[in-house]
């Protein structure tokens, strides 16, 4: 099921150069904003706003999926804490935002919304190397 509307389900957000790995029900793609090292979203592939339209099996395989992806972040950073954020305000499609947070965190007791920062955007040097470095982490972390 998609939705016309719904720039996920259009698959023009994210950017399909950010992809890291399918998973199953979700695809993990690296942060355009890289402020937070490592920031990454797990989108859900079929379209749904809540977490209570998905069967239960779905629940359970996407936490799953968002776990693994966690896992991996934090080998692959070295995170002191793993922050996770569901939110849908802007995007009403099921995505999950996995944050690392760091020893060099420059806010370690805020969220990250309300870090004011520049965005860090990454060149395809650096974008390639982020990626590749969480799915080594991905594939020791099943």
């Amino acid at each position: 099921m998609t939705d016309p509307s719904c720039k996920a389900c259009q698959r023009t957000w994210p950017r399909a150069e950010h992809v890291i790995a399918d998973l199953g029900l979700s695809k993990a793609y690296l942060h355009d904003d890289q402020f937070f090292t490592g920031w990454t979203i797990v989108v859900l592939q079929r379209h749904a706003t809540e977490l209570f339209h998905l069967a239960p099996t779905e629940r359970i395989q996407l936490m799953e999926e968002v776990n693994r992806v966690a896992k991996a972040l934090a080998q692959a950073y070295g995170a002191r804490k793993i922050n996770y954020e569901l939110l849908g305000n802007q995007l009403p499609h099921i995505h999950w935002h996995i944050i690392p947070r760091l020893m060099n965190d420059p806010a370690p007791l805020e969220p990250v919304w309300r870090v004011p920062h520049e965005p860090v955007f990454r060149n395809q040097a650096e974008l390639h190397s982020d990626i590749q470095r969480i799915r080594q982490a991905l594939e020791s972390a099943r």
